[in-house]
């Protein structure tokens, strides 16, 4: 006997959402978020929840905080609507909500598990990824290394982080440790997978990741690469080199200005189909010439690249600006160096240093979804108002 009708309607409205765009406001807020990352604290005795403590550290990292003390000060001058609003116990003898002290943050932040920490900040991040086009027409992502100059091991090793990055919006949607007994080439894969969306995405990378493991998991995924070939690919260079580059006319060409320099960037495309690497479908030739304004030294530099976009795909222009936008991953670097000061940073407490930087991310990528330019401004913007962080991260 067939089922009722009425009773078809709830599987029915269940296709539908799963086929409705999702809005913002119903993808989990920073503290559900958070509240994915496991305690590493036993249960008996904990007087601050993991939540609320990591909560303080994201809130004060926001106004500019670039320590722990910095951060425990924060939270003690914090308004007992902003601790309460930020998940803070409520003492029934004290009519207050008390926060932890800067060694409950040390031993807090030096244990709890980096790996989780990340992808629920980057989640987060991803989740509110603006879907305006892109410069290029592509997705590109970046993916890239960075050391935390200050901080160090016990055997005197520098933490050294991988990142993958959208270029247009700045946003880090993915941060790994590099292990001591590792490198970045075996964390490339590991650091894509916490990724949820690679489909149609061009992964751009520096020479290091220019391998063909890489390459096939990146065409797996449903994504496309462009890589750069230098010392490390000895053969693919030999081959980009030996094209007719001569007979290929000039397809595009930019110039720009900043860092003390002006730079004009040509670039020459051609399609191939017998390339050592899997899946290259274009060879690229881009020429730099940089002139130094104040000494006058020109310099010339060419850059060989292969990827798997083809010429229907991606046309010299586009491909250019997604070489280009790699770079913008140092504009993270650069703002965490210099507006958060930290390769000064002489945090060393197992993984306090990695979580410091796991803020960073989140402050800068915060406010630029709130469409703040200048890092270094809105940062003063909030520390004058300690509601301000919470807006900005959408705690109500």
């Amino acid at each position: 006997m067939p089922a009722p009708a009425s009773s078809l309607i709830p599987t029915v409205l269940d296709q539908l959402r799963d086929q409705l765009p999702v809005e913002p406001d119903e993808y989990p807020g920073l503290l559900e978020r958070l509240g994915e990352v496991p305690d590493p604290r036993a249960a008996r005795g904990i007087r601050h929840a993991l939540v609320f403590v990591l909560a303080l550290a994201a809130s004060a990292v926001l106004t500019g905080a670039t320590s722990l003390l910095a951060i425990s000060e924060w939270a003690n001058d914090a308004p007992q609507a902003v601790l309460a609003a930020l998940g803070g116990n409520f003492d029934v003898l004290t009519a207050r909500h008390p926060v932890p002290d800067e060694a409950t943050l040390r031993r807090v932040l030096a244990r709890v598990d980096g790996d989780a920490l990340d992808q629920a900040v980057c989640r987060w991040l991803a989740d509110r990824h603006p879907t305006t086009p892109q410069t290029s027409g592509l997705r590109g992502i970046a993916v890239d290394g960075k050391s935390l100059r200050g901080a160090a091991r016990a055997a005197g090793r520098r933490i050294h982080l991988l990142a993958a990055l959208d270029h247009t919006s700045g946003l880090v949607l993915a941060q790994l440790d590099v292990g001591e007994k590792t490198n970045e080439i075996t964390c490339f894969k590991p650091l894509l997978e916490t990724v949820a969306d690679l489909a149609d995405a061009v992964v751009t990378s520096d020479a290091l990741h220019t391998q063909r493991e890489h390459a096939t998991y990146l065409t797996a995924r449903g994504a496309h690469y462009i890589v750069i070939a230098k010392g490390n690919q000895k053969k693919l260079r030999k081959q980009l080199k030996a094209l007719p580059w001569k007979e290929i006319p000039l397809q595009d060409r930019t110039r720009a200005t900043g860092h003390g320099r002006s730079e004009i960037r040509r670039i020459k495309v051609c399609t191939v189909n017998n390339l050592l690497f899997p899946g290259a479908r274009q060879a690229i030739q881009l020429k730099r010439r940089r002139v130094h304004r104040k000494s006058g030294k020109v310099t010339l530099h060419t850059v060989y690249a292969v990827t798997d976009l083809t010429a229907e795909q991606a046309n010299p222009a586009q491909l250019a600006a997604l070489i280009r936008g790699h770079w913008s991953v140092e504009s993270l670097h650069h703002v965490r160096d210099t507006t958060f000061a930290e390769d000064a940073s002489q945090l060393r407490t197992r993984n306090a240093p990695r979580a410091m930087a796991t803020w960073r991310n989140l402050a800068i990528g915060a406010l630029r979804l709130a469409g703040t330019t200048n890092i270094a401004a809105g940062l003063r913007h909030n520390a004058r108002n300690a509601h301000r962080p919470l807006t900005i991260l959408g705690i109500t």
